[in-house]
């Protein structure tokens, strides 16, 4: 009997396991993130399939491993103090648009006919992003370092918190209808919790982890039993919460040591085969014959959603003063709900406050806020450029945020698009040449070194149709573009072109095949920097450089 239960529960990860890596492969080359992969998985062999699996229990423990691991990688990755250039701003905006989403979403759900307390966790869903898909995709377009990348960082770290809170305050349902006196308990139980997992997180754990992060083995073997440790602990009766918060006060106890990134690194795999199945059992829960009867609600909050909640975004960003192409670009990453949103319902449907169909309402709403949002962000400058037009009333006719800098008088200038490590080397040579230069640059860490040195800069990114005119490109002798995006120096060197006595133009490729293509185009010069980097190294081997004492 024991070898025939162990034998069901492993051909049913078997199960779960190839047909979500099967599904990941296909959405990959979709560009659609794997989480659509894993409901898909799970409504082939739920609902479409209608396979009853024998082990579901056990398959739920891994499920909610699978969320403990998730927050404990937010929790290992909370750093506020990446955040000082754009704080301010990302704390307004964030808690603005928790405000306005979850209210216009509450009274929406009031209108469709849903309870109160199944339009408190709509709202509450429709409220949250999804910080791992957003951070995932700016990472792919290398905007993580501009403006608006750093801003909807931010704002969705402040999301989280409130998530977290959130969380907090449904673990006080965990054993059954929770009263004030017992909500307030619980809160005050929290705020506790955070403030000795702080104390210990700055205090105790660093001195911890560097003793034993001599060995990569027991580094890991103590990271997992420190998380299910923790997690177990914050679950027990005497506290009262879900693993899921154990699962963020472990790795928010870990952030501040100097090991985090190596812990990350190594049990983020294990993160990812526990959260899939979380996600597979979501989608085997999804009732179609449910989410037919809330058709209208789907459409109307997966609209909501797409085009309400980055509207609201770039209002909020437009009275602070930021111009509509950063405003545009950071709303772009509010449209879709998150992984907390399902967690969240998720929850609620075990507290016995939601029905299947309003979990199925959510998850559906999910599923197409995740797919059409990412081609939105991916494909958000082409956006911008067809939407330019009537998107100035989310500008201020002053922008107040963005200095984009006086270059009265300049002229045969080189313009010098990115001062990364390479662009910074390129800077230093023209300066010492003498020659005049204007920078280029979204970083706005970049431009207040750059004013700080008295160097003439642009903050902006180059494919902004203002910005090439504010650099007066027609006037430069030469433009250097150390950004190694393929599309946005196709478009510069197109550009360029069109002009009568265009400059010379040097851009960077990644590899031969976009090499060919950029001198196809008509770049003067093309760059590979991991090529000119090993020809250095090699000429120093040859002229014994590196032997030398």
């Amino acid at each position: 009997m024991i070898i025939l239960q162990v034998s069901n529960i492993f051909f049913e990860i078997t199960l779960i396991v190839i047909l979500a890596s099967f599904f990941s492969i296909v959405f990959r080359f979709l560009k659609q993130p794997p989480i659509l992969a894993y409901i898909l998985t799970g409504i082939i062999i739920g609902p479409f399939g209608n396979l009853q699996l024998q082990s579901g229990e056990f398959l739920r423990t891994l499920g909610a491993l699978g969320v403990a691991f998730l927050l404990f990688m937010i929790g290992l990755e909370l750093k506020f103090s990446d955040l000082k250039s754009v704080g301010r701003v990302s704390l307004i905006t964030g808690i603005s648009q928790i405000v306005f989403t979850s209210v216009i979403g509450y009274f929406i759900s009031l209108v469709l006919g849903f309870s109160q307390i199944a339009s408190l966790y709509i709202a509450i869903a429709l409220t949250f992003s999804s910080t791992i898909i957003i951070v995932k995709l700016l990472s792919d377009k290398k905007d993580l370092q501009s403006l608006y990348g750093k801003i909807a960082v931010g704002f969705l770290l402040v999301q989280d918190f409130f998530a977290i809170l959130l969380l907090i305050f449904l673990s006080s349902f965990s054993q059954g209808t929770a009263s004030v006196e017992s909500i307030l308990f619980s809160l005050i139980k929290g705020v506790l919790l955070f403030g000795a997992i702080l104390f210990l997180s700055k205090n105790v754990f660093p001195q911890i982890l560097d003793k034993i992060a001599t060995s990569s083995e027991t580094l890991f073997l103590f990271s997992i039993a420190w998380v299910l440790g923790l997690s177990a602990l914050i679950a027990s009766p005497p506290l009262g919460f879900s693993i899921e918060i154990g699962g963020f006060l472990a790795g928010l106890a870990l952030a501040n040591s100097s090991e985090n990134f190596e812990i990350i690194g190594k049990v983020k795999s294990l993160r990812d085969f526990f959260i899939t199945i979380f996600f597979v059992l979501l989608g085997m829960t999804l009732s179609f014959t449910s989410a037919s009867s809330v058709l209208l609600p789907i459409i109307i909050f997966s609209a909501f959603i797409l085009i309400g909640n980055p509207i609201i975004v770039m209002v909020i960003m437009g009275l602070l003063g930021f111009r509509k192409r950063t405003s545009f670009l950071a709303g772009l990453t509010v449209a879709q709900i998150s992984e907390f949103s399902l967690i969240v319902v998720f929850l609620g449907q075990k507290v016995g406050h939601l029905s299947n169909e309003v979990v199925s309402l959510v998850t559906a709403v999910g599923i197409i806020t995740f797919a059409v949002s990412t081609y939105m962000i991916l494909n958000g400058d082409r956006l911008y450029k067809l939407l330019s037009p009537i998107l100035g009333i989310f500008e201020r006719r002053k922008t107040t945020k963005e200095h984009i800098g006086d270059l009265d008088g300049i002229n045969d200038h080189v313009v010098l698009i990115g001062v990364n490590r390479m662009g910074r080397s390129i800077l230093d040579a023209l300066l010492e040449h003498k020659q005049s230069v204007l920078v280029v640059d979204f970083n706005p860490d970049i431009i207040k070194d750059l004013r700080n040195r008295k160097v003439k800069n642009l903050f902006g990114d180059i494919s902004d149709l203002e910005i090439q005119e504010r650099a007066q490109l027609e006037d430069a002798k030469l433009v250097i573009s150390t950004v190694p995006d393929m599309e946005d120096n196709m478009s510069l060197i197109a550009g360029l072109k069109r002009m009568k006595n265009g400059p010379k133009v040097v851009v960077v490729a990644n590899d031969n095949r976009e090499e060919e293509e950029l001198y196809k185009a008509g770049a003067n010069y093309v760059i590979q920097p991991h090529v000119l980097s090993g020809k250095h190294v090699a000429h120093l081997i040859k002229t014994d450089s590196l032997f030398r004492s």
